[in-house]
Protein backbone atom coordinates (compact mmCIF):
# COMPACT_ATOMS: atom_id res chain seq x y z
CA UNK A 1 0.00 0.00 0.00
CA UNK A 2 1.33 3.16 -0.97
CA UNK A 3 2.12 5.66 2.03
CA UNK A 4 1.24 9.43 3.00
CA UNK A 5 4.67 10.77 2.06
CA UNK A 6 4.72 8.89 -1.44
CA UNK A 7 1.09 10.51 -2.43
CA UNK A 8 2.38 13.97 -1.40
CA UNK A 9 5.53 13.31 -3.12
CA UNK A 10 3.53 12.11 -6.40
CA UNK A 11 0.83 15.07 -6.54
CA UNK A 12 3.60 17.49 -6.34
CA UNK A 13 5.52 15.65 -9.13
CA UNK A 14 2.65 15.80 -10.92
CA UNK A 15 1.50 19.52 -10.62
CA UNK A 16 5.00 20.43 -11.52
CA UNK A 17 5.03 18.46 -14.53
CA UNK A 18 1.38 19.79 -15.56
CA UNK A 19 2.70 23.51 -15.65
CA UNK A 20 5.89 23.60 -17.14
CA UNK A 21 4.56 21.08 -19.91
CA UNK A 22 1.30 23.69 -20.45
CA UNK A 23 3.58 26.76 -20.74
CA UNK A 24 3.29 26.35 -24.19
CA UNK A 25 -0.38 26.43 -23.70
CA UNK A 26 -0.64 29.20 -21.49
CA UNK A 27 0.87 31.47 -24.05
CA UNK A 28 -1.72 30.75 -26.90
CA UNK A 29 -4.29 31.11 -24.50
CA UNK A 30 -2.62 34.43 -23.36
CA UNK A 31 -2.26 35.39 -26.53
CA UNK A 32 -6.10 34.66 -27.50
CA UNK A 33 -7.16 36.25 -24.49
CA UNK A 34 -5.61 39.17 -25.58
CA UNK A 35 -8.24 39.39 -28.79
CA UNK A 36 -10.96 39.06 -26.51
CA UNK A 37 -13.73 41.01 -24.17
CA UNK A 38 -13.36 41.40 -20.88
CA UNK A 39 -16.53 39.42 -19.85
CA UNK A 40 -14.73 36.94 -22.36
CA UNK A 41 -12.41 36.62 -20.59
CA UNK A 42 -14.45 35.73 -17.21
CA UNK A 43 -16.19 33.27 -18.99
CA UNK A 44 -13.25 31.70 -20.42
CA UNK A 45 -11.34 31.56 -16.45
CA UNK A 46 -14.87 30.69 -15.05
CA UNK A 47 -16.11 27.79 -17.30
CA UNK A 48 -12.19 27.25 -18.56
CA UNK A 49 -10.94 26.24 -14.60
CA UNK A 50 -14.25 23.80 -14.55
CA UNK A 51 -14.08 22.07 -17.94
CA UNK A 52 -9.97 22.00 -17.41
CA UNK A 53 -10.09 20.66 -14.31
CA UNK A 54 -12.65 18.31 -13.99
CA UNK A 55 -13.97 17.33 -17.45
CA UNK A 56 -11.05 16.76 -19.24
CA UNK A 57 -8.23 15.85 -16.44
CA UNK A 58 -11.29 13.97 -14.36
CA UNK A 59 -12.55 12.02 -17.13
CA UNK A 60 -9.92 11.34 -19.53
CA UNK A 61 -7.63 9.40 -17.23
CA UNK A 62 -10.18 7.50 -15.67
CA UNK A 63 -11.50 6.61 -19.67
CA UNK A 64 -7.91 5.44 -20.37
CA UNK A 65 -7.95 3.14 -17.46
CA UNK A 66 -11.52 2.20 -18.26
CA UNK A 67 -10.41 1.53 -22.16
CA UNK A 68 -7.09 -0.30 -20.84
CA UNK A 69 -9.74 -2.71 -18.33
CA UNK A 70 -13.41 -2.81 -19.83
CA UNK A 71 -13.65 -5.66 -17.94
CA UNK A 72 -14.14 -3.58 -15.05
CA UNK A 73 -16.90 -1.78 -16.54
CA UNK A 74 -17.00 2.31 -16.53
CA UNK A 75 -17.72 3.09 -12.55
CA UNK A 76 -15.62 -0.39 -11.24
CA UNK A 77 -12.40 1.30 -13.22
CA UNK A 78 -12.33 4.10 -11.53
CA UNK A 79 -12.72 2.31 -7.73
CA UNK A 80 -10.10 -0.54 -9.19
CA UNK A 81 -7.43 2.14 -8.81
CA UNK A 82 -7.24 2.41 -5.23
CA UNK A 83 -9.23 -0.42 -4.26
CA UNK A 84 -7.31 -3.14 -1.98
CA UNK A 85 -9.13 -6.30 -3.53
CA UNK A 86 -6.70 -8.42 -4.69
CA UNK A 87 -8.72 -10.08 -7.54
CA UNK A 88 -9.15 -6.27 -8.92
CA UNK A 89 -5.53 -5.47 -8.38
CA UNK A 90 -4.40 -8.67 -10.41
CA UNK A 91 -6.79 -7.24 -13.09
CA UNK A 92 -5.04 -3.87 -13.48
CA UNK A 93 -1.49 -5.10 -13.20
CA UNK A 94 -2.40 -7.68 -15.87
CA UNK A 95 -3.45 -5.06 -18.17
CA UNK A 96 -0.93 -1.96 -16.87
CA UNK A 97 1.82 -2.86 -19.98
CA UNK A 98 -0.74 -2.24 -22.54
CA UNK A 99 -1.42 1.63 -21.46
CA UNK A 100 2.17 2.01 -20.19
CA UNK A 101 3.55 1.02 -23.48
CA UNK A 102 0.55 3.18 -25.17
CA UNK A 103 1.56 6.06 -23.03
CA UNK A 104 5.66 5.95 -22.80
CA UNK A 105 5.43 5.07 -26.63
CA UNK A 106 3.58 8.49 -27.00
CA UNK A 107 5.72 10.25 -24.52
CA UNK A 108 8.97 9.52 -26.56
CA UNK A 109 7.40 10.43 -30.04
CA UNK A 110 6.79 13.68 -28.36
CA UNK A 111 10.21 14.22 -26.80
CA UNK A 112 12.42 13.34 -30.22
CA UNK A 113 9.89 15.41 -32.14
CA UNK A 114 10.88 18.08 -29.87
CA UNK A 115 14.70 17.43 -30.07
CA UNK A 116 14.81 17.27 -33.92
CA UNK A 117 12.12 19.24 -35.28
CA UNK A 118 11.13 22.26 -33.20
CA UNK A 119 12.86 25.49 -32.75
CA UNK A 120 13.92 25.67 -29.24
CA UNK A 121 17.15 27.40 -26.98
CA UNK A 122 19.59 24.92 -27.00
CA UNK A 123 20.09 24.06 -23.37
CA UNK A 124 22.51 21.03 -23.25
CA UNK A 125 25.55 19.69 -25.69
CA UNK A 126 24.12 18.67 -28.84
CA UNK A 127 20.98 19.59 -29.38
CA UNK A 128 21.97 21.86 -32.27
CA UNK A 129 23.94 18.98 -34.49
CA UNK A 130 20.50 17.26 -33.58
CA UNK A 131 18.45 19.74 -34.82
CA UNK A 132 20.48 20.59 -37.88
CA UNK A 133 19.59 16.41 -38.68
CA UNK A 134 15.58 17.01 -38.29
CA UNK A 135 14.90 14.86 -40.99
CA UNK A 136 16.40 11.64 -38.88
CA UNK A 137 13.15 12.20 -36.93
CA UNK A 138 11.09 9.56 -38.74
CA UNK A 139 13.30 7.00 -39.08
CA UNK A 140 14.15 7.24 -35.31
CA UNK A 141 10.91 6.97 -34.35
CA UNK A 142 9.91 4.06 -36.61
CA UNK A 143 12.90 1.97 -35.66
CA UNK A 144 12.20 3.02 -32.00
CA UNK A 145 8.57 1.92 -32.43
CA UNK A 146 9.16 -1.47 -34.20
CA UNK A 147 11.73 -2.33 -31.57
CA UNK A 148 8.91 -1.99 -28.90
CA UNK A 149 6.55 -3.55 -30.65
CA UNK A 150 8.50 -6.73 -32.00
CA UNK A 151 9.68 -7.29 -28.29
CA UNK A 152 6.18 -6.54 -27.07
CA UNK A 153 4.63 -9.51 -28.99
CA UNK A 154 6.64 -11.72 -27.52
CA UNK A 155 5.08 -10.97 -24.24
CA UNK A 156 1.67 -9.60 -25.06
CA UNK A 157 0.18 -8.72 -28.33
CA UNK A 158 -2.04 -6.31 -27.01
CA UNK A 159 0.69 -4.62 -25.41
CA UNK A 160 2.39 -4.07 -29.07
CA UNK A 161 -1.46 -2.86 -29.97
CA UNK A 162 -1.14 -0.44 -27.40
CA UNK A 163 2.44 0.68 -28.51
CA UNK A 164 0.65 1.51 -31.53
CA UNK A 165 -1.89 3.14 -30.84
CA UNK A 166 0.56 5.30 -28.79
CA UNK A 167 2.08 6.33 -31.82
CA UNK A 168 -0.92 7.27 -33.70
CA UNK A 169 -2.43 9.12 -30.65
CA UNK A 170 0.85 11.37 -31.50
CA UNK A 171 0.35 11.82 -34.88
CA UNK A 172 -3.59 13.10 -34.11
CA UNK A 173 -3.03 15.11 -31.73
CA UNK A 174 0.19 16.75 -33.31
CA UNK A 175 -2.15 17.73 -36.39
CA UNK A 176 -4.11 19.20 -33.67
CA UNK A 177 -1.31 21.42 -32.36
CA UNK A 178 -0.19 22.33 -35.77
CA UNK A 179 -3.55 23.54 -36.56
CA UNK A 180 -4.05 25.44 -33.46
CA UNK A 181 -0.88 27.67 -34.51
CA UNK A 182 -1.97 28.44 -37.42
CA UNK A 183 -5.15 29.81 -35.86
CA UNK A 184 -3.60 31.39 -33.59
CA UNK A 185 -1.76 33.01 -35.80
CA UNK A 186 -4.84 34.10 -37.92
CA UNK A 187 -7.00 35.59 -34.90
CA UNK A 188 -3.62 37.49 -34.23
CA UNK A 189 -3.51 39.11 -37.43
CA UNK A 190 -7.04 39.42 -37.28
CA UNK A 191 -7.63 37.44 -40.48
CA UNK A 192 -9.96 35.31 -38.70
CA UNK A 193 -13.03 36.90 -37.75
CA UNK A 194 -13.90 34.88 -34.19
CA UNK A 195 -16.88 35.60 -31.48
CA UNK A 196 -15.55 35.32 -28.10
CA UNK A 197 -18.11 31.90 -27.67
CA UNK A 198 -15.75 30.62 -30.48
CA UNK A 199 -12.75 31.89 -29.19
CA UNK A 200 -13.33 30.08 -25.93
CA UNK A 201 -14.68 26.63 -27.62
CA UNK A 202 -11.07 27.14 -29.37
CA UNK A 203 -9.08 27.25 -26.01
CA UNK A 204 -11.04 24.49 -24.79
CA UNK A 205 -10.29 22.17 -27.88
CA UNK A 206 -6.62 22.83 -27.43
CA UNK A 207 -6.22 22.54 -24.08
CA UNK A 208 -8.01 19.04 -24.40
CA UNK A 209 -5.14 18.55 -27.07
CA UNK A 210 -2.33 19.79 -25.04
CA UNK A 211 -3.18 18.20 -21.69
CA UNK A 212 -3.16 14.72 -23.33
CA UNK A 213 0.70 14.93 -22.58
CA UNK A 214 0.55 15.11 -18.95
CA UNK A 215 -2.35 12.58 -18.31
CA UNK A 216 -0.18 10.21 -20.38
CA UNK A 217 2.90 11.50 -18.44
CA UNK A 218 0.84 11.08 -15.15
CA UNK A 219 0.67 7.16 -15.45
CA UNK A 220 4.26 7.01 -15.36
CA UNK A 221 3.72 8.89 -11.33
CA UNK A 222 0.96 6.28 -10.63
CA UNK A 223 -2.30 4.59 -11.67
CA UNK A 224 -4.97 5.95 -8.41
CA UNK A 225 -7.11 8.09 -10.17
CA UNK A 226 -7.85 10.68 -7.58
CA UNK A 227 -4.07 11.22 -7.27
CA UNK A 228 -3.91 12.26 -10.86
CA UNK A 229 -6.68 14.18 -10.47
CA UNK A 230 -5.69 16.60 -7.70
CA UNK A 231 -1.86 16.25 -8.95
CA UNK A 232 -2.87 17.75 -12.19
CA UNK A 233 -5.98 19.70 -11.26
CA UNK A 234 -3.41 21.94 -9.02
CA UNK A 235 -1.14 22.04 -11.93
CA UNK A 236 -3.97 23.34 -14.28
CA UNK A 237 -5.33 25.86 -11.59
CA UNK A 238 -1.45 27.25 -11.47
CA UNK A 239 -1.19 27.61 -15.28
CA UNK A 240 -4.33 29.32 -15.84
CA UNK A 241 -3.52 31.92 -13.10
CA UNK A 242 -0.02 32.51 -15.15
CA UNK A 243 -1.97 32.90 -18.28
CA UNK A 244 -3.43 36.61 -16.77
CA UNK A 245 -0.96 37.26 -14.87
CA UNK A 246 2.45 36.60 -14.71
CA UNK A 247 3.40 34.76 -18.73
CA UNK A 248 5.54 37.29 -20.08
CA UNK A 249 7.99 36.74 -16.91
CA UNK A 250 7.47 33.07 -17.68
CA UNK A 251 8.73 33.34 -21.26
CA UNK A 252 12.25 35.10 -19.54
CA UNK A 253 12.85 31.71 -18.21
CA UNK A 254 13.96 30.51 -21.61
CA UNK A 255 14.99 27.02 -20.86
CA UNK A 256 11.72 25.47 -19.24
CA UNK A 257 10.57 23.65 -22.43
CA UNK A 258 13.80 21.96 -22.31
CA UNK A 259 13.03 20.68 -18.97
CA UNK A 260 9.49 19.62 -19.76
CA UNK A 261 10.77 17.64 -22.88
CA UNK A 262 13.67 15.73 -20.97
CA UNK A 263 11.56 15.37 -18.10
CA UNK A 264 8.55 13.84 -20.78
CA UNK A 265 11.94 11.36 -22.20
CA UNK A 266 12.52 10.10 -18.75
CA UNK A 267 9.00 9.27 -18.09
CA UNK A 268 8.71 8.10 -21.03
CA UNK A 269 11.23 5.29 -20.57
CA UNK A 270 10.17 4.64 -17.36
CA UNK A 271 6.94 3.68 -18.53
CA UNK A 272 8.15 1.85 -21.35
CA UNK A 273 10.93 0.00 -19.02
CA UNK A 274 8.21 -0.70 -16.71
CA UNK A 275 5.54 -2.21 -19.33
CA UNK A 276 9.05 -5.05 -20.04
CA UNK A 277 8.36 -5.81 -16.10
CA UNK A 278 11.23 -3.61 -15.08
CA UNK A 279 10.83 -2.69 -11.17
CA UNK A 280 11.03 0.89 -10.68
CA UNK A 281 10.07 2.85 -7.66
CA UNK A 282 7.00 4.65 -7.15
CA UNK A 283 9.71 7.43 -5.66
CA UNK A 284 11.70 7.78 -9.35
CA UNK A 285 9.22 9.57 -11.55
CA UNK A 286 8.78 12.43 -9.33
CA UNK A 287 12.30 12.61 -7.96
CA UNK A 288 13.33 12.81 -11.75
CA UNK A 289 10.80 15.15 -12.64
CA UNK A 290 12.27 17.29 -9.72
CA UNK A 291 15.57 16.82 -11.05
CA UNK A 292 15.58 17.56 -14.84
CA UNK A 293 13.03 20.77 -14.33
CA UNK A 294 15.00 22.20 -11.54
CA UNK A 295 18.52 21.74 -13.19
CA UNK A 296 16.68 24.01 -16.51
CA UNK A 297 15.23 26.05 -13.95
CA UNK A 298 18.45 27.02 -12.71
CA UNK A 299 19.97 26.94 -15.85
CA UNK A 300 17.17 29.86 -16.84
CA UNK A 301 17.75 31.94 -14.28
CA UNK A 302 21.60 32.03 -14.41
CA UNK A 303 20.70 33.15 -18.35
CA UNK A 304 18.65 35.80 -16.92
CA UNK A 305 21.65 36.79 -14.41
CA UNK A 306 24.01 36.76 -17.01
CA UNK A 307 21.86 38.90 -20.00
CA UNK A 308 20.72 41.58 -17.05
Amino acid sequence: MIDLFSIILIIFGLALFEIIISVDNAIINAEVLGTMSRKGRKWFLLWGILIAVFLVRGLLPWIIVWASNPSLGFLGSFTASFSSDPEVAKVIEESSPILLAGGGTFLLFLFFHWLFLEPKHYGLVGEEFIHKKGFWFFAVVSVLLSVIVWQAIKIKPWMAFGAVIGSTAFFITHGFKENAEQMEKQMLEGSAEMSDISKIFYLEVIDATFSIDGILGAFAFTFILPVILIGNGIGALVVRQLTVSNIERVKRYKYLKNGAMYSIFALGSVMVLHSFGAHIPEWISPVLTFGIIGYFFWKSVKEIKTSS
